[in-house]
């Protein structure tokens, strides 16, 4: 087997990090990426270039990216052996040098290897999910008002049912677990597990729950945001996501009292009206969220869920404003960010230069953002903007856009690239 050493780069800087977590970056710093799975060459070779021309537009060329490729997926298992899609040198370096951009990975349903994606948060310890959703204008949207939709969710990342904590149907550990079970439920008077079933669990933590739900406040009252939702369905689940809405009101009321109010405080003794510099912490029932995200979108702003009701949710949220092919994500630790397309590796356009690289272009803004580079991330969001504007866009909005110019992936990178220029020649 080849010998997995890091090899040294050539120039850039490894990101530091101050006292509060903060991303402390040069203006040459070391970033790695992983190309991906399936359509994941296309649309990093298209998305590149899009970074490094905003950050030398944006910059007069006195800021630049050095790129560090590390392996993972396929493009590992062919280096490594089909044993190692995710080799123990890439999460060490992805911790090294702090922040990444990925393409899609496969995840085979049923039996193989683990998701990769779930593996590398839970071993970064990249507990918060990032996902904003908002309308770029001109995209097709299946809702009548798609741009009132402007949220932020933060699902957390390590927990639930996403821990991967289960064993398979009819095995002894299987039986084992149901057996201890029914002991306590025929105590209790609870109903008794079928010895047949397959069975997991699903922890939730005061301790995980806190860290994210205090990120995702401070993530309001940085960005001037107007309120905070705990979407759970503690309604049926009390123990576990009953609980992870309390603790996140706990969290609000003992670290950002000076800074939030409930929405029954709110009403209770400030009238309705928002006291200056205050943020409303809210929840919702998980099912009702999906409701209030159809009919009242503009009523809700950053969004704290656990795991599997924020998975539902963000993908949900994104075919409201044209699906994920313009979805960002981010998974985001105390000293470790990873941002990464959110959809598939569409595998059957492998290669074929045709899918949108919207989702990786728009990971790529919030990973600047998160570098303190907001200058070059909304050059990009303009450009992107202005691009779908003119009507030149890939395949899967142009069969839903009446007189649009239907791109290949690499060219929608290089009209981004084209209206950035002349966007800065412009100013």
């Amino acid at each position: 087997m080849e010998d997995m050493k890091r090899s040294v780069e050539d120039g850039g800087d490894i990101i530091s990090w101050d006292k509060n977590n903060r991303p402390v970056v040069s203006d040459t710093p070391v970033v790695a990426y992983i190309e991906g799975d399936g359509i994941g060459p296309d649309i990093w070779a298209a998305s590149r270039p899009v970074f490094d021309i905003a950050v030398s537009l944006a910059y007069s060329g006195k800021r630049r990216i050095f790129w560090k490729e590390l392996l993972a997926g396929e493009k590992a298992q062919r280096r490594y052996g089909p044993e190692i899609p995710l080799p123990d040198i890439t999460i060490e370096d992805i911790s090294r040098y702090g922040i990444a951009i990925k393409g899609p990975l496969t995840t085979p349903v049923g039996g193989g290897f683990r998701s990769l994606n779930v593996t590398l948060r839970q071993k970064l310890d990249l507990y918060a999910c990032v996902r904003p959703v908002r309308y770029f204008p001109g995209v097709p949207a299946p809702v009548v008002q798609p741009e009132q939709m402007d949220i932020v969710i933060f699902r957390e990342n390590t927990e639930d049912v996403y821990a991967g904590v289960e064993w398979e149907a009819e095995t002894q550990d299987a039986r084992d677990m149901i057996e201890m079970i029914n002991r306590k439920q025929e105590r209790t008077g609870g109903a008794l597990i079928s010895e047949k079933s397959a069975i997991g669990i699903k922890p939730m933590s005061r301790f995980n729950t806190a860290r994210l739900v205090r990120k995702a406040i401070n993530y309001a009252i940085e960005n001037s945001r107007s309120s905070v939702t705990l979407v759970h369905k503690g309604n049926i689940m009390k123990y576990t996501e009953g609980a992870f809405k309390d603790w996140g009101y706990e969290t609000a009321r003992q670290e950002f009292s000076d800074r939030t109010v409930t929405e029954s405080e709110l009403y209770d003794r400030y009238n309705g009206t928002v006291p200056d510099g205050r943020i409303v912490i809210k929840d919702r029932i998980a099912d009702a969220m999906f409701q209030q995200l159809l009919l009242r979108p503009d009523e809700y702003d950053v969004v704290a869920t656990p795991n599997l009701n924020g998975d539902y949710l963000s993908d949900a949220a994104a075919a409201q404003v044209g699906g994920l092919g313009m979805a960002p994500g981010a998974n985001i630790g105390d000293r470790c960010a990873v941002f990464e397309a959110t959809h598939g590796t569409a595998p059957k356009y492998a290669g074929l230069d045709k899918v949108n690289p919207g989702s990786l272009v728009l990971s790529g803004v919030e990973m600047l953002r998160f570098m303190g580079w907001k200058e070059a991330a909304d050059l990009i969001v303009n450009a992107v903007v202005k691009t779908i504007a003119n009507g030149t866009v890939t395949y899967d909005l142009a069969r839903q856009m009446k007189g649009a110019t239907e791109l290949k992936c690499s060219e929608f990178g290089a009209a981004i690239q084209d209206n950035m220029k002349k966007i800065v020649t412009a100013q």
